[in-house]
């Protein structure tokens, strides 16, 4: 049996795949591109640090107007700080400093120039935590999940201030400042330092920078 009938109707198909991949990709880079300008404007890191700490209070206020024990709440905002800690290590280390894709892209704008103004779409990262408070209320009672997403959101929002500020501000008091120079040495040695409000995980995991000093002492 000749299988030439078959072909113009696979070329058909083939063209309309095509077609649909093409209109279905122009959409996305319609989408991208606004997202993309939003990303890099003063605007939408200023919009950005705002609606951060705005969503960590909102959650929190909620969490502990609903708690049970207060110190069952403490505890439960420990653990998400803690949790956001690492979360924040993982992230700068093995995502941002990650060989492709657009978080390390914007991530090598950013040491190219630290004072620039690339972040998430502002209305992202609370859309998240709002979204994380509810998945985690179907497993455990609505104080816990609010106040659990609400301290891992104030680890984010305390991150992003910190990270502004670090790069802004030149600060005087001597631990303001060594906490300050931690970061400003992972730009010069992107391998070390990926803590940006705490050197906890670069110590535990061994990537906090020694100096050379310090390094022959050892």
């Amino acid at each position: 049996m000749s299988n030439q009938p078959a072909r113009p109707a696979a070329a058909a198909a083939a063209a309309t795949t095509t077609r649909t991949e093409t209109a279905s990709g122009g959409w996305l880079a319609r989408l991208a591109a606004p997202l993309a300008r939003l990303s890099t404007s003063r605007f939408n890191l200023r919009a950005g640090l705002v609606s951060d700490a705005s969503i960590s209070i909102v959650l929190l206020a909620g969490g502990f107007m609903l708690h049970g024990p207060l110190t069952h709440a403490l505890a439960i905002v420990g653990c998400g700080l803690f949790a956001f800690s690492l979360v924040e290590y993982a992230v700068h280390r093995w995502l941002f400093h990650g060989n492709t894709g657009p978080f390390e892209a914007g991530h090598r704008r950013h040491h190219e120039q630290p004072q620039g103004y690339d972040a998430l779409p502002f209305f992202l990262p609370p859309t998240a935590m709002a979204a994380l408070a509810g998945v985690l209320s179907l497993v455990m009672p609505a104080y816990a999940a609010l106040l659990l997403a609400g301290s891992v959101a104030a680890g984010y929002a305390a991150y992003g201030w910190s990270h502004v500020a670090i790069h802004v501000f030149r600060f005087r008091n001597p631990l303001l400042r060594r906490w300050a120079a931690a970061h400003h040495i992972h730009h010069y040695h992107p391998e070390h330092n990926f803590g940006v409000t705490s050197p906890l995980w670069d110590v535990l995991l061994r990537t906090r920078h020694a100096s050379a000093a310090r390094r022959i002492a050892r």
